[in-house]
C-alpha cells in the first residue's frame, strides 16, 4: 500500500488558533519556525494570557512530530483537524489553524510501523546527530525509534533524524503496547506538574489548560480521551459523586452545577483535587470543602481500569 504524504509538527508545540488571522503582534514567537515558546510566554502579562480565551484567539495546541489533516490554506495558514485529539467540533478530530511555517510534509512516518519514544521526562532536549542541541520537547511527545545506542535513542523527527537522552523517554513496540495504568498513576503523572502556570489551549509541558491537563495526563496512562472539559464529561464510565477514586474526572458547571461545564480536574483522593485552574493560577492540590468548585461539581468520569499490582 503505497504512503501518502503526511503533514506534521515542526515544533516543539504549535498553537492552533481560532482563525488565520487570530495571532498577535506578541505571539510572534509561537508562530515562528523555530518556535521559542518560553520566550512568547515570558512576554505575555496576565491581561494578553487572558485575551488567548476572552478574545477566542486559541482553541488547542498540538505536539512535535503529531499529525495534523490539512483541509484549506490562506495568507500563509493552513486550517488543520488534529485527530489524536477528539472532539465534539468535528468527528475527525479537533479543528484550528496553524502557520504553514510550523508543519512539515512527511513521506513515509514510521509512527504506526515500529518501535516509538514516548518523552516520559517533563521536557527533553532534541539533539542534533553530532550532538548540538536543537529543542526543548514536551512531556508526552512520540516518536518513531531509529535506533537505540548507549545513552542516546535515535528518533526520527519531521525534519531528519535527532537523538534523545536514554533517560527522558519510555521506548515501546507501538503506540499499543503502551501500559494502561489505574487512577493513581494519573495522579502520579500530574503531580509532577505541580506549579506550573496555567495556559489557555496548552497541551504541552510548556502550560496545561484544565482540560489539556486531564487528557495528557490520561494519554500518559494509555487512554485517549476528548480534549474538551465538556466532552470528557459526556465520554467515560459515569461514576457516582459519593464513589470517586483518584484518578477519576471532576466537573464543575456554572450555576451551582446546574449550568453549562467549564472546568475539569483529577480527583486526587481525600476530598482534594489536582487540577489546573485558570490564567494567573498554576497546576494545585487543593480541599474542595468550603470552595466555589464544591458548589459547582456536577460529575465524575472514570477513563481508567483497575490493573493488577
Amino acid at each position: 500500500m503505497e504512503m501518502s504524504d503526511q503533514w506534521l509538527v515542526d515544533v516543539p508545540v504549535a498553537t492552533v488558533w481560532t482563525s488565520y488571522d487570530s495571532a498577535r503582534d506578541i505571539d510572534k514567537k509561537a508562530i515562528s519556525n523555530p518556535a521559542e515558546i518560553d520566550e512568547w510566554l515570558e512576554g505575555l502579562t496576565y491581561d494578553t494570557r487572558l485575551g488567548l480565551h476572552d478574545q477566542n484567539l486559541v482553541q488547542t495546541q498540538v505536539l512535535f512530530g503529531q499529525e495534523v489533516l490539512v483541509t484549506n490554506e490562506k495568507d500563509g495558514w493552513v486550517e488543520v483537524i488534529i485527530p489524536d485529539q477528539p472532539s465534539s467540533k468535528d468527528n475527525r478530530g479537533y479543528p484550528g489553524w496553524i502557520p504553514k511555517a510550523q508543519l512539515q510534509r512527511k513521506h513515509d512516518w514510521k509512527i504506526n510501523q515500529g518501535p516509538i519514544a514516548v518523552v516520559t521526562a517533563k521536557k527533553a532536549t532534541l539533539f542534533s546527530e553530532s550532538e548540538k542541541p536543537m529543542m526543548e520537547l514536551s512531556y508526552q511527545t512520540v516518536l518513531p525509534v531509529v535506533q537505540e545506542l548507549d545513552h542516546w535513542v535515535k528518533v526520527e523527527t519531521p525534519s531528519g533524524f535527532g537523538l534523545i537522552s536514554a533517560e527522558k523517554v519510555h521506548i515501546y513496540q507501538s503506540q499499543d503496547e503502551i501500559p494502561k495504568g489505574n487512577g493513581r498513576d494519573i495522579v502520579f503523572a500530574g503531580e509532577a506538574f505541580l506549579g506550573l502556570p496555567y495556559l489557555w489551549g496548552g497541551m504541552s509541558s510548556f502550560g496545561y489548560d484544565c482540560s489539556g491537563f486531564s487528557y495528557t495526563m490520561c494519554k500518559a496512562n494509555g487512554y485517549t480521551i476528548p480534549r474538551d472539559a465538556s466532552d470528557q464529561a459526556q465520554a467515560g464510565k459515569p461514576v457516582e459523586l459519593e464513589k470517586i477514586e483518584p484518578g477519576d474526572l471532576l466537573f464543575f458547571a456554572y450555576e451551582e452545577g446546574k449550568g453549562r461545564i467549564h472546568h475539569v480536574g483529577i480527583y486526587y483522593g481525600n476530598g482534594k483535587m489536582l487540577h489546573s485552574p485558570k490564567t494567573g493560577k498554576s497546576v494545585e492540590i487543593i480541599p474542595l470543602q468550603g470552595t466555589i468548585y464544591e458548589k459547582e461539581l456536577c460529575t465524575a468520569r472514570r477513563y481508567w481500569q483497575d490493573t493488577e499490582e
